[in-house]
């Protein structure tokens, strides 16, 4: 299986199946609408909706339900990139090899472009909700995506997060772990038990997924740790020495680079060992959690 060419392949189709969700309004508030296409569309390999389309896949979903979900999943993962790379958080300028939408737009369009991303996310669901009432499994999803986007999710990792720069003597495994499982696990695991409770799986067999996802999500954010040390502006894309500028703690900085990547490999082997407990067609999912796990950008 080539599975950057998958990848490839099913990322043009998932932005091919997004982007009608995108708002089309003209009018005096433009701007905004441009800074959301700008930031959506800047690039990306559609990885979360991606994970949500193939638990959707693994078991036996089938039709459109999933698609304003797997919206609304990537435009909350850009509208948290957006706001990351503002000044006040990372200051970064560039983002998948090009300017962030601050850099492009100003810094406070691009807070507005982000809150209206996470905003239209929760109104892209909720339209799908009014068109069919009926369909039980449309809530319990919409329950999960907020939760693990707000403040017991994502966020409540970032606000950790934030409050430990510059504080390194303050910040300990248990905290960065707890940082780690918010802020990066949160929306991977909701993308996998989302797609799991639309296509009609068991609670046990969702909260698998969503167990993955936990290790998943760890493994990813430590390779993503190893990553700002040893790769270069031309492969990520972005500044690499983030972290050490904004003297951030990181595994790495707890583990080392070596014990850093046995982690990683560890990780990868229970997410993948906690996927097959699910049965299905698990090859592409088990290809692509590897392929995330293992990335050099």
């Amino acid at each position: 299986m080539d599975i950057a060419a998958q990848i490839t392949a099913r990322a043009a189709r998932i932005e091919e199946k997004i982007r009608p969700f995108m708002p089309r309004q003209q009018g005096l508030q433009q701007t905004v609408l441009d800074a959301m296409d700008y930031s959506v569309f800047a690039g990306g390999k559609r990885l979360r909706p991606m994970l949500m389309e193939a638990a959707y896949e693994l078991f036996g979903g089938e039709g459109e339900e999933i698609y304003p979900f797997m919206a609304a999943m990537e435009m909350i993962h850009t509208y948290s990139l957006v706001h990351d790379d503002l000044p006040a958080m990372d200051n970064d300028e560039y983002r998948r090899g090009k300017k962030t939408t601050h850099a492009v737009y100003g810094e406070a369009m691009a807070i507005l472009a982000g809150d209206a991303l996470l905003n239209y996310a929760y109104e892209t669901v909720a339209n799908e909700l009014c068109r069919h009432p009926e369909n039980e499994k449309l809530p319990k999803a919409f329950a999960v995506l907020a939760s693990k986007a707000g403040i017991y999710g994502m966020i409540g990792g970032q606000v950790v997060d934030v409050e430990s720069e510059k504080k390194a003597q303050t910040v300990d495994r248990e905290k960065l772990d707890f940082i780690y499982r918010l802020k990066t696990s949160a929306l991977i695991e909701a993308s996998l038990k989302i797609g799991a409770i639309l296509a009609g799986a068991t609670e046990e067999e969702a909260s698998l997924l969503e167990e993955a996802g936990t290790k998943l999500g760890l493994a990813f954010q430590i390779r993503d740790d190893i990553l700002d040390v040893t790769g270069t502006l031309e492969i990520l894309g972005k500044p690499i020495g983030s972290d050490g500028r904004n003297e951030k703690s990181t595994y790495v900085t707890f583990e080392g680079i070596e014990q850093a990547k046995k982690d990683v490999e560890r990780l990868s082997a229970e997410a993948v060992s906690i996927l097959e407990q699910c049965g299905g067609n698990h090859a592409f999912l088990k290809e692509l959690f590897l392929f995330l796990i293992n990335r050099e950008k």
